[in-house]
This record gives structure tokens, C-alpha cells and sequence, in this order.
């Protein structure tokens, strides 16, 4: 028995009692709830899961049936029988092939699921992650997301189709192997019966020390990836710094920690192989003996002592994997759990009724905050009893420090978080049709938000997430207007030139110009710009929002910034401050461009 063996033999012991535990703690309940809800998947394909099903105990079958096909041909070559041996083969040739031919079929099939059920998963819970409420989503880091969405799903899908089928065959064959070798020797068949429980019993003595010494591996792994991942992700900031030496020695450090751990990990292993392979050969040698003895009494064939000695093996083997879905069976139901926590998260809110804006689309909107309230986190107000109105043809900024809540004031004219007090609503600039802010309405806004937001891939491609079926025309009219086609044009591929990874090739400037270049494509009534021109000189700063306002006078256009050079050109300008915001009049916004 080799090391990997004794790990999913004390994995399985240790699933058995959280199951356990979880049905006298009383929350064996969760874990049927999360099968309940990966058996929503599952019964998509019970057809191909019956057929799966099918095969399986017919391959079983065809793997006995060789098995004592072997035997037979055995007592025919040692007692020199020839008369039925072509049958035998015949039978023992025929039925490997089936069974050769059978598993490859459950193989495909059992691949096939897998990758259906796991897209199946995946698409519904993409719908479901992108729609949550905003708030409730970002209580989970990006990380933990992806891994649940990849990691998660990947090991629910892996066993959904696979759990119920695997654990009916693997009892099959148990069963079926106990009976065959109790219809040759009662004794026999006790012995291959309690072999694997036996050696079960013994290795939960080292449960304990194997477990924490897991635990401790995981952790160390775990610890060295962040450092990994958090130095190439700031690669640039370390070679700023010229630390590539210490950051090195780090690693160096963590290095010899990991094999610290490990080796020490190995030798508890290796100690522990050698334990539980010295009871199964002690084990292995009683049975053996056994056959020896019938042999030697003549109460056996030489064919029949093979077949005990083989099926002895597959019988514990059939226990092993009975007892090995236990641990699939857990897995899959916490991974379920990790799921169906962002599939129960509050949704976004929707309102059919948004559907009216869109006939006032070329009207222009009036966007409306009043006396609104807001925390992300109790007695912690960001905005409080705050206003804030732009109509269309207007540029109106919002200034304020840094953490302030200028960029909380863009998220709740988007939708993305609602107001605990007051009102956050668009108006039609020609009608009294006012539509409370949510995620419906959101396709009338164009958005550059903080940071960098160019992903890899074209510039063609970076625009089209805005508008799917631009044309090249539109798309390089979008970039004149955001005063990107200067450096666009005379790169060799132009619009089809590639962008890398967080706009890597491009200046911060550039970057920026792209995105406003985006929303511009967009051509949506109301523009919001989070910081969006800070890298850009004032002439171009300037000239890219003339060019925005002119393109079609109607556009409400709202702007955070920290930059003087807008303030002249805004109509009305909100100052946050301490939670609250206020509106600046003409001169204190004229003061306010010429103290920046």
C-alpha cells in the first residue's frame, strides 16, 4: 500500500466522522441541502446518467467474468484439459475486450458530463454573480470569487455526475466479488472482507500527526503563491525601488521554509508507509497462507487460489473506493455551499418601467440627488442630507479631498449602491417621467472610472465592449473626439494594434485618452468622468471635453476631479466636504479654479 493510498484511506476515516458530527451538531441538513441543489444540475442528464450507470456494472461484470475466465484457463493449463480451452479464452478474450471497450465509453461519457454540467454551472452562476447587488458583492475579495467560480464549481461538477453512479458500482462490485469468493471458501471470503477494514482501523491512529502536518503544508503553499503573486504583480514598483536583491532573498527564504516542512512531512510518510505496508503484507501473508494450506490439501485449484488471491485484492479495493467517495462527497457539498453563498447574495435592483427613458434618449436627461443619505458601513456616514443636480448640456464637477465621496456620488447616480435616505433619480429633460437610479437605466450612462481599465487585447476590441457592432469608421471617430487618434494612427496596425496587459505599450495619458474614447462610442446621454483626464495635459483635457459637449449638445456630463483647468468650464460645481455637499456659487468657483 503506498503512501497516496494511506492519505485517501485516513481522508475517508476523517470524512466519515464530520459526518458524524455534523448529524449530532445538526447541520447534516446543510450538507443534503447543498447535494439537493448540485442534484439540480445532475437531473439535467439522468438519461446519460443511467446510461453511465448501466455500463458501469456491465463493465464490473465483464471484469468478474475475466477474472474467472482466468481461473478456468489456469486449471485447464495445469491439468492439461484441453478440451474446453478455446472456449475459455474465447470467453476470457471476449469479455476483457468489452470491458476495455466499455470503460473507454464511460470515460467519454463521464469527461463529457463533467465539462457540460461544469459549463451548465458556470454560465447560471456568471448571470447570477454579475447581477448581485453591488455592496454584497464587494464583501468578497476578487479572489475568493474566482476561485469559487473556477475551483468551486470545477471540483461540484467533477462529482455531480459521477458520486451516485461511482458509489452503485464500487457497492456492485464489492458485493459481486464477495459472492463469487464465498461461492469458492466461507473463510476466504471473511478474511479478503475484513482485511480493508482492518487497515482502516489502523491508520486512524495516525489521523492526527497527518492531518496537522497537512495543514501545516497547505499553509506554507498558500503563503509563498501571495508572495509570488503580490511580487509580480508590483514587479514595476520593486524594480522603482531597486529591491530585485532583498525580494529575492525572500523568496529564498520562504524556499527553505517550504522544504523544511515538506521533508519533515515526507519522513512522517515515509514512517508511516512502512507501518501500514508491514500490516498489509502481514495481512496479505495470512491469506496467502491460507490459499497455500487449501492448496495443499487439494481443497482448492492452483486457478482457484489465483482468483482468491486477485479478487481479495479487488474486493478491498471496491471497499477502499466506497469509503474514498466520502471525501468527494464533502468536498463537493462545501464547494457547493461556497457557490450557492453568491447565488443567494440580494440582486440588483430592476425596474421594467426604465424601458420608457429610452424614447427621450436624444432629449437628454436631468440627474437628481436629494438630500441623500449614505455608510458602507454603520456610524460611518459618507454622504449626508447631500444635493446634486446636471441637466443635459451642462459639465458639472465635483471636487473635494481625496476619500471624500466623490466617487460614491458616481456609484449611486449609476445605480450601483442606493441612497439609505433621500433620492437618486433621472429625469426626462421634457417630461415629468422620473425613474428612481437602478441597474435598468444604467445603459443610458458612458463611464470612465479611476485607474487603469484598458484590457489586453486590440484597441478595436477595448471599444467594441462599448458598442458591439461599431464600425471601424465610428470607432476611429471616437478616438478624434477623446484626442486619441494622434498616437492610434500611425501605429502599423492601427486600430487592430494590440494592447497589453493594464494597457501596457501605452502611457498613462494615452490609457486614459483610450477609455474616454470608449465612452464617447458609447454615445450615451449622460457621461461620467471619475478622475478620468488627470493625466492629461490642460490643453488636451480641455479639448477632449469641448469635444464631448459638442458632439451632441444634449449630453449631461459629471466630472470628479482635482484639476483647476475644468472648473471654468463647468456650469456648476459641488464641493464634498466632511459628508456633506455643497454647491459652489460662480465665485467661489472661479476662487476655487485660481486657489487649485
Amino acid at each position: 500500500m503506498d503512501n497516496e493510498e494511506n492519505k485517501r484511506r485516513n481522508s475517508s476515516f476523517e470524512t466519515i466522522d464530520i459526518l458524524i458530527n455534523r448529524w449530532k451538531n445538526g447541520t447534516l441538513h446543510e450538507i443534503l441541502d447543498d447535494w439537493r441543489w448540485i442534484f439540480s444540475y445532475s437531473m439535467r442528464y439522468k438519461g446519460a446518467i443511467a446510461f453511465y450507470l448501466i455500463l458501469g456494472i456491465v463493465s464490473t461484470t465483464l471484469g468478474l467474468v475475466t477474472s474467472i475466465a482466468g481461473k478456468y484457463l489456469i486449471d485447464i493449463i495445469t491439468g492439461y484439459d484441453v478440451a474446453k480451452l478455446w472456449i475459455v479464452v474465447a470467453v476470457m478474450v471476449g469479455s476483457g475486450v468489452f470491458s476495455l471497450i466499455f470503460n473507454s465509453i464511460i470515460s467519454r461519457i463521464s469527461v463529457k458530463l463533467s465539462i457540460d454540467i461544469n459549463n451548465d454551472i458556470q454560465a447560471d452562476i456568471f448571470d447570477k454573480i454579475v447581477d448581485a447587488d453591488w455592496m454584497e458583492i464587494n464583501k468578497y475579495s476578487n479572489g475568493d470569487v474566482l476561485n469559487r467560480f473556477t475551483g468551486d464549481i470545477g471540483t461540484v461538477s467533477g462529482n455531480a455526475i459521477n458520486w451516485l453512479p461511482s458509489i452503485i458500482i464500487a457497492l456492485y462490485q464489492f458485493v459481486a466479488t464477495f459472492f463469487v469468493i464465498l461461492h469458492y471458501d466461507t473463510v476466504m471470503a471473511i478474511l479478503a472482507f475484513a482485511s480493508a477494514p482492518f487497515m482502516l482501523l489502523v491508520s486512524r491512529v495516525v489521523i492526527g500527526k497527518q492531518r496537522e502536518y497537512s495543514k501545516k503544508v497547505r499553509e506554507m503553499s498558500s503563503k509563498v503563491m501571495t508572495f509570488e503573486v503580490e511580487t509580480f504583480y508590483n514587479m514595476d514598483t520593486i524594480k522603482s525601488f531597486g529591491v530585485s536583491d532583498l525580494y529575492s532573498r525572500k523568496l529564498k527564504g520562504w524556499q527553505k521554509a517550504f522544504k523544511k516542512i515538506n521533508l519533515d512531512y515526507n519522513l512522517f510518510s515515509i514512517k508511516t508507509n512502512i507501518y501500514m505496508s508491514v500490516v498489509g503484507m502481514l495481512i496479505g501473508f495470512t491469506a496467502f497462507g491460507y490459499c497455500l494450506w487449501l492448496l495443499w490439501t487439494h481443497a482448492i485449484t492452483f486457478g482457484t487460489m489465483t482468483l482468491f488471491l486477485q479478487q481479495r485484492g479487488a474486493l478491498s479495493g471496491a471497499f477502499n473506493r466506497v469509503l474514498g467517495i466520502i471525501p468527494s462527497f464533502l468536498n463537493s457539498s462545501v464547494s457547493a455551499h461556497r457557490i450557492r453563498e453568491l447565488v443567494q447574495l440580494p440582486k440588483e435592483v430592476h425596474l421594467t418601467r426604465s424601458t420608457e427613458l429610452d424614447d427621450y434618449m436624444d432629449e437628454g436627461f436631468t440627474i437628481q440627488l436629494r438630500d441623500v443619505d449614505f455608510a458602507y458601513v454603520r456610524d460611518k456616514q459618507v454622504l449626508t442630507s447631500s444635493c446634486l443636480e446636471a441637466h443635459p448640456g451642462e459639465i458639472v464637477a465635483i471636487i473635494g479631498p481625496s476619500g471624500e465621496g466623490k466617487t460614491t456620488l458616481l456609484r449611486m447616480i449609476l445605480g450601483l449602491i442606493r441612497p439609505q435616505n433621500g433620492d437618486a433619480v433621472i429625469r426626462s429633460a421634457s417630461t415629468s417621467l422620473e425613474i428612481p437610479m437602478n441597474a435598468d437605466v444604467r445603459h443610458l450612462f458612458s463611464y470612465v472610472p479611476q485607474g487603469n481599465n484598458i484590457l489586453s487585447g486590440t484597441i478595436a476590441e477595448n471599444m467594441r465592449m462599448a458598442k458591439e457592432d461599431a464600425t471601424d469608421e465610428q470607432i476611429i471617430e471616437a478616438l478624434r473626439i477623446a484626442q486619441a487618434w494622434d498616437f492610434v494612427s500611425p501605429l502599423p496596425d492601427g486600430i487592430n494594434s494590440r494592447i497589453g496587459e493594464r494597457g501596457r505599450g501605452f502611457s498613462e495619458g494615452q490609457t486614459q485618452r483610450l477609455a474616454i474614447a470608449r465612452a464617447v462610442l458609447r454615445d450615451a446621454p449622460v457621461v461620467l468622468l471619475d478622475e478620468a483626464t488627470s493625466a492629461l495635459d490642460v490643453t488636451t483635457e480641455r479639448a477632449v471635453l469641448r469635444n464631448i459637449i459638442q458632439q451632441k449638445p444634449n449630453k449631461t456630463i459629471i466630472v470628479t476631479t482635482h484639476r483647476p483647468t475644468v472648473l471654468n468650464m463647468c456650469n456648476r460645481v459641488y464641493r464634498v466636504v466632511n459628508t456633506k455637499v455643497t454647491e459652489l456659487d460662480e465665485q467661489q468657483s472661479s476662487r476655487m479654479a485660481i486657489d487649485f
